[in-house]
């Protein structure tokens, strides 16, 4: 048996965040939280459920923080 080469651009998957989960991360309301999906904030559907990622929250938080 060889070794396998390792994928150097292989990155763990974090687990995704439910609206509940960014509620409490951000101390917002849920509809606050759907207001700023209207107006950017990535999100992944599952058929109904949404998920949001914590790496694209990231990077959304720190969009807007540079602009504001």
């Amino acid at each position: 048996m060889g070794k396998q080469k390792r994928d150097e651009s292989f990155v763990p998957l974090q687990p995704l965040l439910s609206i509940a989960d960014v509620c409490r991360m951000l101390h917002l309301s849920r509809p606050k939280i759907y207001d700023l999906i209207s107006e950017g904030l990535p999100i992944i559907r599952f058929g109904r459920a949404v998920r949001i990622s914590p790496i694209s929250l990231q990077r959304w938080l720190a969009q807007r923080e540079q602009i504001a």
